[in-house]
């Protein structure tokens, strides 16, 4: 059985115990640190493979650590724990990278089982490829290497990017419907995911802007096409 690496910050000395010792009980090879500072000084040393972050942390929050970390891995999952509700605490989540959040108090079973949705699509096994390679207007996109080049220039894109612009892909021209886009890449079509989707599709068409004739529409109450 294949053991996943996990890099585990969580402040509160009692829940990280508990959660590490759930995981390493469910083998993952679970790495706990105390706050954000130690954590950024321990990612880099392991190849891990996911990232479990507590929002509030001392030295160096959540957030703060997940841009970072983005910037030495972009593809890296991130799951955040979060003792706030508030949508705009999850929304500036997502849009530091994370791909997931839960909030506290939660089951270990709930947790077990958004890392395992998590892992299961990065593994490349939740859509199944159809092409290695896609042309987007003057765009060549790579989904295996999870990059996105033009005029020679590559662009690093995360997991969570890969899979929508793919999707958009397989349905350029026409509508995505938003909720199989969500069902397909998130599981659940809750109101944050829906959120969260936004967020990603902003970015894609950022990443896009260099070729005028390639456009993400919106389609009203319906979902998006990408138009190339």
């Amino acid at each position: 059985m294949k053991i996943t690496k996990v890099l585990l910050a969580e402040d509160d000395s009692n829940l990280g115990m508990l959660l590490k010792n759930y995981l390493t009980a469910k083998n993952f090879d679970t790495n706990l640190l105390v706050n954000g500072v130690q954590a950024l000084e321990e990612f880099p040393r392991k190849q891990y493979e996911l990232c479990i972050l507590d929002i509030m942390m001392p030295e160096m929050d959540g957030l703060t650590l997940a841009k970072e970390i983005r910037k030495i891995n972009p593809a890296v999952p991130i799951i955040f724990l979060t003792a706030k509700s508030q949508k705009e605490d999850i929304l500036e989540g997502f849009r530091t990278g994370a791909d997931d959040y839960i909030t506290k108090p939660f089951s270990m079973e709930e947790l077990l089982y958004r890392i395992q949705a998590i892992l299961k699509r990065t593994s490349g096994s939740a859509v199944p490829k159809k092409e290695a390679m896609y042309m987007i207007g003057n765009y060549t996109f790579d989904p295996l290497k999870q990059m996105l080049i033009i005029s020679g220039e590559p662009v690093k894109l995360t997991t969570k990017e890969t899979e929508l612009l793919e999707l958009l892909c397989r349905h350029r021209n026409e509508i995505l419907e938003r909720n199989f886009a969500l069902k397909s890449i998130w599981i659940d079509d809750n109101y944050f995911n829906a959120r969260s989707m936004d967020v990603y599709i902003t970015r894609l068409r950022k990443y896009l802007k260099k070729d005028s004739a390639v456009k993400i529409l919106n389609v009203h109450g319906r979902g998006y096409k990408l138009l190339c």
